[in-house]
């Protein structure tokens, strides 16, 4: 398989490992659990073991390991052959966006599963019943495989948009790092400009996308149970006569808009902000330096 493929990979799955403590944070402010308040003591209190720190963390890190290698690989060959004219110039940044957002919706396949199992793992509030795979499981006997796949179009929609901006702001800060780099002569390490670059990208792509990560979070979330309702979700679970259903993603919009406000689209924005920086930083650290082990010839930026 291409350098590219490998690259993604592993940088994908170290950044689950680095960033899942601060992702079950926000999942849990996003769909709203009763127990979690936006101070430090509610923050700590969700981590009653080392366990907790990587619970919902196997889905992604093998989910995500693919999603990460296949975004990469389909951006750049997408951003080869929409810059091919261009040969020896940057890439133009349109043309960055739009190659982003095509390898984010070609990684709906494997992001629509991976994430309603890593979300519905970190609300739950039974060490045992987090099980990445017994959720998995559950799902398939109850639902088949068109279960892992409820919330698949606002995930699509999220995955498209977020990562045409993340390498859209990666590409525009890398070259300003540069410019200003060349005008003072400075010696700057590459690995500090991967990083904050690749921090800053971070930031922007979920900055750019957090309300549709809400709703895609409350839609992923909701568990049909007995109840009128769920006690995690509230009204996110309603019956029509004797059938229960899920809402769909402007269903849960209005809904939370109308119980809980406009600011209920920006919960955990702080903290997924934090998570963002450090994640994407260490990400495309371990992705340029893979790239350079593995194709030291092949220069990814110009």
């Amino acid at each position: 398989m291409s350098a590219d493929f490998w690259a993604g990979y592993v940088s994908g799955a170290a950044g689950i490992l680095i960033g899942n403590p601060l992702d079950l944070l926000k999942v849990r402010l996003q769909a709203g659990t009763s127990s979690l308040t936006s101070t430090p003591t509610s923050y700590t209190s969700q981590f009653s073991s080392a366990g907790s720190l990587i619970r919902g963390a196997t889905a992604p890190i093998l989910g995500y390991g693919a999603l990460n290698a296949l975004l990469f690989v389909t951006y750049n060959r997408t951003s080869a052959l929409l810059n091919s004219s261009t040969t020896g110039a940057p890439p133009n940044l349109w043309t960055t966006w739009l190659a982003g957002a095509i390898g984010g919706l070609a990684t709906w396949v494997v992001s629509t599963p991976t994430e309603l199992v890593k979300c519905r793992a970190q609300i739950s509030s039974s060490p045992t019943a987090a099980s990445s795979w017994g959720i998995t499981k559950e799902i398939l006997r109850s639902e088949g495989i068109r279960g892992l796949y409820f919330g698949g179009v606002v995930t699509a929609l999220r995955d498209s948009i977020g990562y045409g901006f993340y390498f859209w702001s990666y590409e525009l800060s890398t070259r300003l790092m540069m410019s200003r780099m060349r005008e003072r002569g400075s010696d700057t390490k590459e690995a500090a400009k991967v990083l904050l670059c690749g921090g800053f990208a971070g930031v922007v792509t979920w900055a750019s996308i957090f309300p549709l990560d809400v709703i895609k979070t409350r839609v992923q979330t909701q568990i049909l149970t007995d109840s009128a309702s769920s006690p995690l979700l509230g009204a996110a679970v309603v019956a029509e006569g004797a059938e229960r259903r899920r809402l769909g993603a402007v269903e849960v919009a209005r809904s939370a808009y109308r119980i809980e406000g406009p600011g209920v689209f920006f919960r955990g924005l702080t903290v997924c902000s934090i998570r963002a920086f450090i994640v994407n930083a260490a990400q495309w650290a371990v992705y340029e330096w893979i790239m350079n082990e593995l194709a030291p010839g092949r220069k990814i930026r110009e």
